[in-house]
């Protein structure tokens, strides 16, 4: 069995417009000791047949599975248990990375290690967030993280896959959202230490289907894998993490999709009902934190109506 540093994985569906320019960036990497494990969900264009064209003339050591569709998570999952290095990698098949990435992503004085990530569609891109220091412990992260002060995105990280495999973690298959960001601070907890680079690596491509696919009340359904969360982290003896997660991230996470939706011109009613069946009135109440956020809380729980057509008069106003 080859040992590698890192095992990049790549999990795909019906990425035949992408896959081409997504694997020539990692075959590319300025770095010597790595694997690609490319998992197929079950593509029904010509995926496979690029990624298998690829990676052949490549010289590159590589995995390539074919499964039937299970979803990304399931794919996500599979690729895990065929890994051998030190650390584990994650691209999505539709975006791409830079030559360095590898090498700024491994460093083996830290458990996880991080580069920045921006989102590209079209010409337009994001901003990233730099960090003034080059270390973190990882508890200290994941709070930043639930109090929404820092952008993140689970590919940024490098993770030793010795922490995801003796702890048996893996991304659950029964959510559709948010399942990423469960995994990463699930690893996280597990660990001690963050290295940081504050070099641009990973390119985030955001295209037309990519923003149809998040643009449903499904990203409501967050909120429960939040909850689940926080009993995981109770139940490793990290209560000051599930405190935050009710008091700061799920409050967030609730007023930021519902605005969301409204920005989206979703039917008022349909959200008020969703929000019902959820409970997240009572879940918003529980936010502790800014006092202006905490304000536009406790107006909308007074008036939800009203609140929302003052929302859409100001909207209005700087459209």
């Amino acid at each position: 069995m080859d040992n590698f540093k890192m095992s990049v994985i790549v999990p795909v569906f019906n990425e035949a417009e992408y896959i081409s320019t997504a694997l020539d960036s990692i075959i590319n990497q300025n770095f010597d000791s790595f694997e690609v494990i490319v998992v197929d969900d079950g593509s029904t264009d010509d995926t496979l047949k690029i990624a298998e064209d690829k990676l052949s003339s490549s010289g590159v050591p590589h995995k390539i599975i074919h499964q039937e569709n299970g979803g990304v998570s399931s794919a996500r999952n599979r690729a895990i248990d065929e890994s051998n290095g030190e650390y584990i990698v994650f691209v999505d098949g539709d975006d791409y990375i830079l030559t360095s990435h590898l090498s700024e992503l491994y460093n083996p004085d830290h458990d996880f290690n991080l580069i920045q990530m921006v989102k590209k569609e079209n010409d337009d891109v994001t901003t990233p967030h730099f960090y003034d220091v080059s270390e973190i412990a990882t508890r200290d992260f994941i709070a930043q993280e639930l109090e929404m002060k820092i952008p993140f995105n689970f590919v940024q990280l490098s993770y030793k896959r010795s922490i995801i495999v003796e702890n048996g973690l893996k991304f659950r298959i029964d959510v559709s959202y948010g399942e990423d960001t469960d995994f990463a601070l699930k690893a996280l907890s597990l660990g001690n230490n963050m290295g940081i680079s504050n070099e641009i690596t990973y390119y985030y491509i955001q295209h037309e289907e990519s923003l149809i696919s998040t643009s449903k009340l499904k990203r409501f359904d967050y909120i429960p894998v939040l909850e689940d969360l926080a009993k995981f982290f109770e139940k490793n003896n990290q209560d000051d993490l599930a405190g935050l997660i009710h008091t700061s991230r799920i409050p967030k996470a609730i007023f930021g999709n519902m605005n969301y939706f409204f920005y989206k011109d979703y039917d008022f009613d349909e959200v008020m009902e969703k929000m019902k069946e959820l409970d997240l009135f009572d879940k918003l109440a529980q936010f502790k934190g800014d006092k202006k956020f905490a304000l536009k809380i406790r107006l909308f729980l007074l008036n939800p109506k009203l609140y929302y057509k003052m929302w859409k008069k100001f909207k209005n106003s700087i459209d």
